[in-house]
């Protein structure tokens, strides 16, 4: 697993974050703005706000007008099947669920639909263990 989750964060550098939050402090903005920095393209997804630092924010991944490569999601695992089937319908690569994240029915469909899955990791924490 470690090979492909390089693999991913080496290759892969749009990233559609679901569930990002406004609210400074929540773990969805620390981990995009780490993210930012390190030179992914990160678009914001939350149907409940107009931007996210400066970026327009969009309702969901079928509303997004680009290619996504990553869907990184912080939602809660009950919530990541129409998630999932979005991000199979706009020809994502790569599903990953944040720390804490479960939804091993939601996996399987992504994984026969040939998308990777990553879950219960931070892409922060991993991405800095890469550096390292």
């Amino acid at each position: 697993m470690d090979s492909e989750i390089n693999t991913i964060l080496k290759n892969y550098l749009v990233i559609a974050v679901v569930g990002v939050s406004p609210k400074q402090g929540r773990p969805s903005g620390h981990v995009a703005e780490y993210l930012k920095a390190q030179g992914y393209k990160i678009i914001p997804v939350n149907p409940q706000i107009e931007s996210w630092q400066g970026m327009k924010a969009y309702p969901d991944l079928k509303s997004i007008p680009e290619k996504i490569e990553i869907v990184d999601i912080f939602r809660k695992s009950e919530d990541i099947p129409p998630i999932v089937d979005e991000a199979i319908a706009v020809g994502a690569k790569v599903i990953w669920m944040q720390s804490g994240i479960v939804n091993e029915a939601a996996a399987q469909r992504a994984r026969e639909a040939g998308l990777k899955v990553v879950m219960d990791k931070c892409m922060l924490i991993e991405h800095r263990q890469l550096e390292s």
